[in-house]
């Protein structure tokens, strides 16, 4: 028993997995990402690390280049690239698809950890993103209009705190977000603004200022005390709690002939400290304190008591303002999200505005929390197009079949392969982790042309045969057997076509892999229901032959206990209302069918004769030229040359078109982005295979290093 008969003899199991494959396919569709585009970026790390004060050519030299030679060995790295700029490195990794990420970034902490960088430069930190992408959200905490006149620094001083404080905080740990960056408003600052003059009366450094600044603010590790069975830990907090305790700081004490000064007594306090912890901080402190208490009257401060309120102003101000946001005209603080580079956007982007509803209830009243720039909205509203266009297409589709066949029954058959073939792609596409983006609704459109196509071949074969004076069930299987060959050859000739772009390596490879998968599995799925479904649904009008006698009728059950009687009973009642009830939804629907077979089916019929006119005539023709182009073959052939040749014309001078994704708004070149920041240095570095040497006259090296100055005076972004 071939497949053909095997549908033909068990009808209910051929339903029966169509529903399962559609069941599955709309549980498969449930679960799909969405996205605009298939994932172009390569995985990718970034390592920064921050120097204070430093210049880019220190940052390339001291920070960035240590960081390459450490970070360059990582297995599964294809490119390193960084940007360094004024105080700040960006050390940026991009990794081959597929490599498992978790474990990359195990392997770049270990290199990280026997890094040896200037004592003054922060600790690299891992961001798992790339810094030169968009944020996919975009946030801003604003006064509301509700608000009162009050202090514009200090509304934006609050607004400032409760974004880093709080909203920051809630953020962060939603699942796919990899940084939430606050911007705006106005950070606190402690300002020492040092007198250059009186440190000259004095006979002062700015480095002993720094030097003292740094001595008493600490907050250090003092050892630990056992006592018996009990062990305390302890340490020594010297930190400075408000401004006027810095402004009473001692830089230099009063000295006295041979007599211990409190300067000498706090010196000789912290070395105590500093041999009993052992700690470099402690013994910095010290030292500081003993260069202090060691002073003359002759030496710096004359011998007097200098405190930092003689020498310098004190005041609690803000930071240098890097950038100022504006919302309707009003200072506003941002918070820009960004995702992690294998995370979903639309994903991220609902889980980010599901947070965000619930922390509502926590922002002042007098504050407001507003979306300004949301990617996941753009790439909803291109997927949606892209659907609405799919689902017309379908419609069209069904239509046309419809004005060609002038039957409502076998149309109806031949459109059912057109949802359940795309439908059951769906779970194949989750099997197989694509994504619902552009590409493969895109194959999905273009698949909804040619699903139909085995289905239609099929049902005419079927036709053909029941012609030829065959009954239901023979025309049904001889129909499907004649044309099985040639429908599964031309179904394989398109597969052959699209699943070798699955094979294609590099960006153009990611960009149609989805498409080409999408398209190949609808198309077999196509044949699966033109070889099953269509025999099945055409042999209905016959009984179907079984492979295994019928059964007899079951004996009604009739028990002679007076208890089981009742139970009966309900059981003969409920089987007569069950029964009454399908009759009774057979027969409504039976007459909605005739209804619109009366009506609106000679409508439409009536209809397809007239839109169908230009085709008969074109057919009448067509029929009236065969027989002269059979008579002359060497014409056709000559013609067919011909039009080939001026085909080819166009095409020898067409060049390559520009890139599709130039004009999208969120793609861009990670140089270009780079290049954008001020004073910075962009360094490329390939990291491919072994023995790629580079491409410019004179260069040998194996690996080219890229190098860009940009000029100090251009804006970012």
């Amino acid at each position: 028993m071939n497949l053909v008969e095997f549908s033909v003899r068990r009808r209910v199991t051929v339903l029966m997995v169509t529903l399962t494959f559609v069941l599955f396919g709309a549980i498969g569709l449930s679960s799909l990402p969405v996205n605009l585009l298939p994932d172009l970026s390569y995985p990718t790390l970034t390592v920064r690390t921050e120097y204070t004060g430093a210049a880019p050519s220190e940052i390339e030299t001291l920070i960035s280049e240590p960081v390459e030679e450490a970070v360059g060995v990582v297995k599964g790295l294809r490119k390193l690239k960084s940007v360094s700029r004024t105080g700040q490195s960006d050390v940026v990794l991009e990794f081959a698809w597929g490599t498992d990420m978790d474990r990359a970034s195990l392997e770049v902490r270990d290199k990280l950890e026997s890094l040896r960088l200037p004592l003054e430069a922060k600790q690299p930190v891992l961001l798992r993103f790339d810094p030169t992408t968009e944020p996919i959200v975009r946030l801003t905490l604003s006064a509301s209009d509700k608000a009162g006149a009050a202090d514009a620094n200090a509304e934006l001083v609050r607004l400032r705190r409760f974004a880093d404080d709080e909203l920051k905080k809630l953020l962060e740990p939603v699942e796919g977000v990899a940084a939430v960056k606050v911007s705006g408003g106005l950070e606190d600052e402690i300002q020492v603004s040092i007198d250059q003059q009186k440190l000259a009366q004095l006979n002062l450094g700015i480095g002993t200022v720094i030097d003292r600044l740094k001595a008493e603010n600490v907050n250090i590790s003092g050892g630990r005390i056992e006592d018996g069975s009990q062990r305390y830990l302890v340490r020594t907090i010297n930190q400075f709690s408000n401004v006027d305790q810095m402004r009473d700081l001692l830089i230099t004490a009063r000295t006295a002939g041979g007599g211990n000064s409190a300067a000498q007594e706090a010196a000789a306090a912290a070395a105590r400290v500093a041999a009993l912890t052992g700690s470099a901080e402690a013994l910095a402190a010290s030292a500081s304190a003993q260069s202090a208490a060691s002073g003359s009257g002759s030496g710096p401060g004359g011998g007097q008591a200098i405190r930092l309120r003689d020498i310098a102003t004190v005041v609690q101000g803000f930071k240098e303002r890097e950038a100022i946001i504006r919302l309707d005209g009003r200072e506003a603080v941002e918070l820009a999200i960004y995702k992690e580079g294998d995370a979903n956007t639309v994903t991220v982007a609902d889980a980010v505005k599901g947070m965000i509803e619930e922390i509502r209830s926590q922002i002042p009243a007098d504050a407001e929390l507003r979306t300004v720039d949301d990617q996941s909205v753009f790439i909803e509203s291109a997927i949606r197009g892209v659907q609405f266009d799919a689902v017309f297409g379908g419609l069209l589709a069904i239509l046309i079949i419809f004005f060609f066949l002038r039957d409502g029954w076998s149309t109806f058959v031949i459109s059912l392969s057109l949802p359940i073939s795309l439908i059951a792609t769906f779970f194949f596409m989750d099997q197989f982790d694509l994504s619902l983006n552009v590409m493969s609704l895109g194959g999905l459109a273009l698949a909804t042309g040619l699903v139909v196509d085995d289905s239609i071949v099929v049902l005419e074969s079927i036709a053909k045969a029941r012609e030829r004076g065959l009954g239901v069930l023979e025309a049904a299987l001889v129909g499907t057997k004649e044309v099985s060959m040639a429908v599964v050859a031309s179904t394989l000739t398109i597969v052959a076509v699209f699943l070798p772009l699955v094979f294609v390596e590099g960006v153009a490879g990611q960009l149609f892999k989805d498409q080409a998968l999408t398209i190949s599995i609808a198309i077999m799925m196509s044949l699966v229901v033109a070889m099953t479904l269509i025999p099945m649904l055409s042999s209905l009008k016959a009984k179907a032959p079984l492979a295994f006698p019928a059964e007899a009728p079951h004996p009604d059950w009739r028990p002679e206990s007076k208890v089981l009687k009742p139970v009966a009973a309900v059981r003969r009642g409920t089987e007569k209302a069950a029964g009454g009830l399908l009759v009774g939804m057979s027969y409504v629907m039976l007459t909605i069918f005739r209804f619109l077979r009366r009506y609106v089916g000679g409508a439409m019929v009536w209809l397809a004769g007239h839109v169908m006119k230009p085709y008969d005539l074109a057919a009448a023709a067509y029929h009236r030229t065969l027989p002269r182009a059979l008579d002359r073959p060497g014409l056709v052939l000559g013609s067919a040359a011909l039009v080939f040749a001026a085909s080819l014309a166009p095409g020898a001078d067409a060049g390559p078109g520009p890139d599709p994704a130039a004009g999208a708004g969120p793609l861009r070149d990670d140089g270009e982005a780079a290049a954008r920041h001020p004073a910075a240095r962009y360094r490329r570095r390939g990291a491919g295979r072994a023995g790629r040497t580079c491409r410019r006259p004179g260069c040998e090296r194996a690996v080219c290093r890229q190098r860009q100055r940009h000029a100090t005076g251009r804006q970012p972004d």
